[in-house]
């Protein structure tokens, strides 16, 4: 009997150190090479499970709802799982990642690059450019940053795209290109007939983890008379940057928080359903980004509610003044689920 034992479980050994993540889409998978497991089992749960599918739910049954807009600090202890582990683009254009576990940015990176999640523009890029004043829309989801051939391919569908995921660092003291004779390029505008000195490119700076400092959701909170609970969706989620400036002394300063693109979350589920976050409580029982949010394992602040003037807290409310109020519309939507189950 005890022999049996023994052949038994070297089997199991060997076929654990045979054993490859065959079919996984998720990930990353703790087998870093061929018959090489990094760990005591291959962890393909995650990267492997289902998306469980919203409770369907009509429109006669949705007796109240309030749409908010939140914003989640990753500063906070709470929602670090969502900013760490850090990765980066280094000055060659190597993107260095962790080999364990991503960061949310960094799988919506590697998915909105490879046409797999559609991004939405944060303003009208054919009105305002430069995306200032009131044209700041984007959580409308009107503006979708189309794609001809499959993301990869689609040259065109790449160059699009980087002024989302980077900026232009322009050298202040960088000289005009010049021809083979040492005589400066000039190109003339087709349009305005206005000409121009030629410059080198500017270096682009790819926005790495630690410059998404917070993710803004757009949500609704609904009574279901069916099920009879208070229920939340999130429709769209953004991540946001601050921006900064350095002077001639090299002295840094911060400026406004910027949205970088809007998504739509029920896309962006079936993605986030299959790549771990970390549990600092347990390594064996990690859960998906999409669990995180479902089970709302982050702390948000309201900067917006549905209202007559269609207004951002701040328009009205600053500083603490702005916090209270957020907090009192919360307590507002708990009242709501209160009073229904008061006798």
């Amino acid at each position: 009997m005890k022999s049996i034992f023994v052949i038994t479980g070297l089997s199991l050994i060997s076929f654990n150190l045979l054993a490859q993540p065959d079919k996984i889409e998720g990930g990353p998978v703790n087998v870093p090479a061929d018959g090489i497991v990094d760990g005591v089992f291959i962890q393909q749960h995650i990267p492997t499970k289902r998306m469980i599918p919203y409770e369907y739910v009509r429109e006669a049954d949705m007796i109240w709802s309030k749409r908010v807009w939140q914003y989640i600090d990753l500063r906070e202890k709470i929602n670090l799982p969502m900013y760490f582990p850090k990765d980066e683009v280094r000055a060659d254009g190597v993107w260095v990642r962790n080999s364990n576990r991503w960061s949310l940015w960094t799988v919506i990176r590697e998915y909105v690059f490879k046409g797999e999640l559609q991004i939405f523009a944060p303003f009208d890029p054919l009105l305002s450019l430069s995306g200032g004043g009131s044209n700041w829309d984007g959580d409308q989801l009107k503006y979708p940053i189309d794609m001809i051939m499959p993301g990869e391919t689609d040259s065109a569908y790449q160059k699009r795209i980087l002024y989302y995921f980077g900026t232009e660092i322009k050298d202040p003291n960088a000289q005009p290109l010049t021809d083979e004779f040492g005589d400066p390029l000039v190109v003339t505008d087709t349009v305005t007939g206005v000409e121009s000195y030629v410059y080198p490119p500017a270096e682009l700076k790819w926005y790495n983890t630690q410059d998404v400092v917070q993710y803004r959701i757009k949500e609704d909170w609904f009574f279901d008379k069916e099920r009879s609970v208070l229920d939340v969706r999130i429709i769209a989620i953004a991540p946001v940057i601050q921006e900064t400036t350095i002077d001639a002394n090299g002295n840094k300063s911060f400026g406004r928080m910027r949205e970088l693109f809007w998504l739509y979350f029920p896309h962006c589920r079936f993605v986030f359903n299959n790549y771990f976050v970390y549990n600092d409580q347990n390594d064996a029982q990690w859960m998906s980004f999409d669990d995180l949010f479902w089970k709302r394992r982050f702390n948000s602040t309201i900067y917006k509610e549905s209202n007559t003037f269609d207004r951002n807290i701040e328009s009205y409310r600053m500083g603490v003044d702005a916090l209270m109020e957020a907090e009192k519309i919360k307590e507002e939507i708990r009242v709501i689920e209160h009073d229904v189950w008061s006798f």
